[in-house]
């Protein structure tokens, strides 16, 4: 069996669920880049152990969080408990075109602790992944100070070698400055074997518009696949030197965003891990982000995503 970490923050969510004048329902859920990544993983290869490595806290949240987790069939061996923090929150806004802008509370959450937590016992347990998946989100939550520990534990796991994947993920607000992105995505894309990026992440960060700039950003770096995600633009893929290019077919009932990406990497790498070929995987991928697209909230409700997922594979 295929063993998967995946490292970040999953946070409490916070949804309009109905508006009026004067006043609003609001609907609360959880969700977080790399946790949804690990939600569609599981959800659509259910014979992958797929565990989560973060932090929560102790409070009535975390608790329903964990359980959450666990209800989701995602291991939670390596979900430290912190004696004084909490889950951090965001809430969710949608516009008629499905595109969302989001409000956090997340400065002071039990997950920019969790190198805190991560011990020589629970890097020997990492080492026996096959694959250990981390963000831009996942490195601009850690605490500045605690990063160091961060990339020695991915030095450990390469030697180990497990399979490092990295979705360069950028939220501008989440960090200092420019410059400090850039150096922690650089080290990420020094230590890669697979990269995820998404032409959106490469403008706003680097400048870079196109998917060719950013296979020229990239080549340097010595990673096995490179996976540029261009929305409806297509997707193009680097094996080495060899380039693919598939063209993505336009949803026309986009209902919110949210999680494309994440639900593309999820199913990506699961299918990837258990022997599809790239364009299996592009396809299987590309086919699921279009599915929860057309969703509310990050999190497609179980049985329709199952009811989808089982009549895509048969």
């Amino acid at each position: 069996m295929k063993n998967i970490f995946l490292f970040g923050e999953c946070m409490i969510e916070l949804m309009t669920a109905s508006q009026e004048k004067s006043s609003s329902t609001i609907k609360q859920s959880f969700a977080g880049d790399v946790f949804n990544t690990a939600v569609y993983l599981k959800r659509t290869f259910s014979d992958i152990k797929v565990n989560l490595v973060t932090a929560v806290g102790k409070d009535n949240f975390s608790q329903k969080m964990v359980q959450y987790f666990e209800d989701e069939q995602i291991g939670t061996d390596l979900v430290f408990q912190s004696e004084s923090k909490i889950p951090g929150l965001y809430s969710i806004q949608l516009d008629d075109k499905g595109e969302r802008s989001f409000t956090y509370w997340r400065n002071d959450s039990a997950a920019r602790q969790v190198m805190q937590h991560i011990d020589d016992e629970a890097i020997n347990v990492l080492s026996e992944g096959d694959m250990f998946f981390f963000s831009g989100i996942s490195l601009a939550v850690i605490e500045p100070e605690a990063r160091a520990a961060f990339w020695s534990m991915i030095e450990k796991l390469k030697t180990a070698g497990v399979k490092i994947v990295f979705d360069p993920n950028y939220r501008a607000r989440m960090w200092d400055t420019p410059a400090k992105a850039k150096e922690q995505f650089e080290l990420a894309f020094s230590a890669a074997d697979v990269l995820l990026p998404g032409v959106d992440d490469f403008e706003q960060l680097y400048g870079i518009t196109t998917s060719q700039e950013v296979y020229e950003f990239c080549k340097p770096y010595q990673f096995d696949e490179l996976i540029i995600k261009n929305g409806e633009l297509g997707i193009i893929c680097y094996l080495g030197e060899l380039a693919y290019e598939f063209f993505i077919t336009p949803v026309d009932n986009v209902v919110d965003t949210t999680s494309a990406g994440d639900s593309f990497n999820g199913v990506y790498l699961g299918a990837r891990a258990n022997g599809s070929s790239l364009s299996e995987a592009i396809e299987l991928a590309s086919k699921s982000a279009a599915f929860v697209i057309q969703h509310h909230g990050a999190i497609v409700e179980p049985n329709a995503y199952q009811a989808f997922i089982t009549d895509l594979l048969n």
